[in-house]
């Protein structure tokens, strides 16, 4: 039996720092992820650019997450990418991990660190719409360059959908937004500059139909109905941001489930603990008073989760690790980046 300190469900932002985090406290770290890549969910926004993290210039998203995916490995972790865990149980003072492959894990902590859970995007329900997701349907961008000089159409809102409509600005020759309702729910900063920029704002509107090319294999015109009124627009991509389905997927057996509030773990405050011992979270998915729902609060959950897991290893173990200008396991690390950034003066 390979039995682990610690094993972090989740391989987003929080599960990266937890993982990194728990090696700088030397516990024996596995990270499971369902997704075939490390990131969670800014890897749906790979272009996106990024201002609030403490300390970091702005940069895109997609260099954040490899950031965070190099200094997650710094001390090694065992990471199982496609993998689902399905069941959790717990047999004396270990748990018990099973997952979709039939591969079974051990571990002596958990942290539940798997943001919003599994995301599925909101499909568009119209009969047509599948068959032109291989060419100009999209349910997220992963590069804005495709995009240049084309007339792009928005169906979205909400924050997601006007942040990307805000990205399209730099390379679009048109953007095109409908939303359902009758005022967008984004934040006022993004929706002004989409009104600076002119862009032509549909409220009230929703997608009817989808015609395609002479080819039948692309959209060509999006059938827009609008307080009763009936458009077609001429497009050559659309972009459809409604929203995401969850699936949070973590069965627990009967005698260790964790208390949830409106799907979320609810976790004590200051501690990012479970109501079930050796279960901590971090992340979005979990709930407490005045949570942060920013990048930079979900680093400091991980640190908690990870120090209140190895305190519950070792209730003799400090607090919390060593700072890291003075933990003796970056000394030779150190000491090769100063003889590189020497060199390159």
């Amino acid at each position: 039996m390979d039995l682990f300190d610690v094993t972090i469900i989740g391989g987003g932002p929080a599960g990266l720092y937890s993982a990194f985090y728990s090696g700088l406290r030397n516990m024996k770290t596995k990270i499971i992820d369902v997704q075939p890549i490390l990131g969670g969910k800014v890897n749906t926004y790979p272009e996106k650019v990024l201002w609030d993290v403490g300390g970091l210039p702005p940069m895109q998203a997609q260099q954040f997450v490899q950031n965070l995916i190099n200094q997650a490995n710094t001390f090694l972790p065992t990471i199982c990418l496609n993998t689902k865990v399905e069941q959790i149980e717990k047999h004396g003072d270990i748990f018990v991990i099973s997952t979709n492959s039939g591969e079974v894990h051990y571990s002596k902590t958990i942290i539940v660190a798997v943001g919003g859970g599994i995301l599925n995007p909101i499909k568009l329900e119209i009969d047509c719409a599948k068959k032109y997701e291989k060419t100009n349907l999209h349910y997220t961008i992963s590069g804005l360059e495709r995009f240049r000089n084309k007339k792009v159409l928005v169906s979205g809102g909400g924050n997601g959908a006007i942040d990307w409509a805000v990205e399209l600005l730099l390379v679009a020759n048109e953007v095109v937004v409908i939303y359902r309702k009758d005022q967008l729910t984004a934040h006022e900063s993004q929706v002004e500059k989409l009104k600076e920029h002119g862009v032509q704002i549909m409220l009230n509107a929703e997608i009817q139909d989808l015609i395609s090319n002479e080819d039948k294999t692309a959209i060509e015109e999006v059938v827009v109905s609008q307080n009763g009124d009936t458009y077609q627009l001429q497009v050559d991509d659309v972009l459809i941001s409604h929203g995401y389905n969850r699936e949070v997927s973590l069965t627990f057996a009967d005698d260790i489930k964790p208390l949830l509030k409106n799907d979320y773990y609810l976790v004590s405050q200051g501690q990012c603990k479970t109501s079930v011992p050796g279960i901590f979270g971090a992340g979005d998915i979990i709930s407490y008073d005045d949570k942060v729902g920013l990048i930079v609060g979900t680093f400091q959950d991980a640190v908690l989760a990870v120090n209140n897991a190895k305190l519950y290893i070792d209730p003799q173990a400090d607090q919390y690790a060593m700072v890291s200008s003075h933990n003796e396991k970056f000394n030779e690390k150190n000491r090769e980046l100063l003889k590189e950034i020497f060199y390159k003066a």
